[in-house]
């Protein structure tokens, strides 16, 4: 019979497997506590970059689901990315792809036409969302056009109370979200810019930035 002798480094994985059986335990004591389903109001926001990927993340998430879904871009539509390409290439059947914006508001240097772009996308968005077999809208950086006041916070935030499907997620991304959106949304995430090339005089990067 072969006798066991503790040393350092077993009593070191000894104290480990002890201590992540007690973390076990909390987080399923916590899990036990957690029922149902809900449709949650998602916020993608600040300076840092990520918001728009951290969206599509999600939108591929429900393709590989087999949910069905769709995206809203109000303001980066007349941009050819990645994401457009995919999605419409090979996900269509699953994820519905509607480019509304014409660019950001620099660049096409004209209010009226600006607005009319955010309610045309808002009004594809409101159609998107009371479709109760879409389950999950991304409305992309619609946080731009409600900055602007292109679209009312208070419209938006309306409807999503009154008419938004149960199970539906809802996820809008953009900088500067408005503060009556952060209180009423389930998740909010705020991206911190730490660093970024552009400011080195890189420009965007295929695969990085669109």
């Amino acid at each position: 019979m072969t006798e066991h002798v503790a040393t350092p480094e077993t009593d070191e994985l000894a104290r480990h497997a002890q201590k992540m059986a007690k973390k076990k335990a909390a987080r399923d004591k916590i899990m036990a506590g957690k029922e149902g389903e809900k449709g949650l109001i998602i916020v993608h926001t600040g300076a840092g970059k990520g918001k728009s990927s951290s969206g599509f993340g999600m939108i591929l998430r429900c393709v590989a689901h087999g949910m069905p879904c769709a995206v809203v871009q109000f303001i980066k539509g007349a941009w050819d990315t990645g994401e457009r390409r995919l999605i419409t290439g090979h996900f269509s059947n699953l994820c519905q792809f509607h480019a509304m914006g014409e660019g950001f508001t620099w660049e096409t240097q004209d209010k009226t036409r600006d607005i009319a772009a955010a309610r045309a996308g808002w009004e594809k968005a409101k159609e998107l969302i009371r479709n109760p077999e879409i389950r999950m809208v991304l409305l992309d950086e619609i946080n731009i056009a409600l900055r602007y006041d292109y679209l009312d916070i208070g419209e938006v935030l309306e409807f999503l109370k009154a008419e938004k499907p149960p199970l539906t997620h809802v996820v809008l991304t953009g900088r500067n979200a408005k503060e009556e959106l952060i209180e009423a949304a389930d998740l909010v995430t705020e991206m911190t810019l730490v660093k970024h090339p552009f400011r080195a005089g890189v420009k965007g990067q295929p695969g990085v930035e669109f």
